[in-house]
């Protein structure tokens, strides 16, 4: 049913923006990470276009994400047959959790490991307590098919924008403040800036499965 999964395919960086894998994609492998989903009203949209419009005087370009999410863990390699499974593991872990708020008004900029993206993004500041708990569970699933947990210590946020690089310094300092201001002067921010976090999704390569919360 699925091709040798030993052929790696070649990576045309132009199918995703510029963006460089942190891994080679082989067929039957599928790229796949938890994350709190977000749905966001539509002002959050236009407060983000002012924030790129800022940036862009500033000498960087941003790219708004697709999707708005809280990641909850690393991307990590799910064979074809481990994701029907994986995701009963998490669905099973999480079944006793209850929806929560979170609020993310501080923007900070954040880079990958690998240095190939730089984003900005939303931290969390409020719900961080109940988020590491949907971590711990994650983490649970993920050593159950012997992938790498999340970060330690990790700073939650929602990733707004990002650009190919590392691209820190320019968006730090003067910059970063202008951007701040932004935020803190956009109307009804602080209801844009909260969410409930009331499903947890796994994605594995282009399908979503979603956990809804109680």
């Amino acid at each position: 049913m699925f091709p040798d999964a030993g052929a790696a395919q070649l990576d045309d960086v132009s199918k995703h923006g510029g963006r460089v894998r942190s891994f080679r994609h082989e067929r039957g492998n599928w790229a796949s990470y938890v994350y709190a989903a977000l749905h966001p009203r539509e002002e959050l949209w236009e407060m983000l276009e002012e924030l790129r419009s800022v940036a862009r005087k500033h000498g960087v370009g941003l790219t708004r994400m697709e999707e708005l999410h809280v990641s909850l863990s690393q991307t990590v390699v799910l064979r074809h047959h481990w994701i029907q499974p994986f995701v009963q593991s998490l669905r099973d872990r999480l079944s006793s959790v209850r929806r929560f708020l979170c609020v993310a008004d501080r923007l900070k900029v954040y880079v990958n490991q690998e240095k190939t993206r730089t984003f900005l993004g939303l931290e969390v500041l409020s719900g961080q307590q109940q988020l590491l708990e949907v971590v711990s569970e994650v983490d649970k699933s993920l050593q159950e098919f012997s992938l790498e947990t999340f970060y330690q210590n990790p700073s939650f946020h929602l990733s707004l924008a990002w650009c190919v690089g590392d691209v820190t310094e320019p968006l730090q300092d003067t910059c970063l403040l202008a951007l701040q201001k932004v935020v803190d002067d956009f109307e009804d921010s602080d209801v844009l800036t909260r969410f409930y976090v009331d499903e947890i999704c796994c994605k594995c390569g282009n399908k979503v499965k979603c956990i809804p919360l109680h």
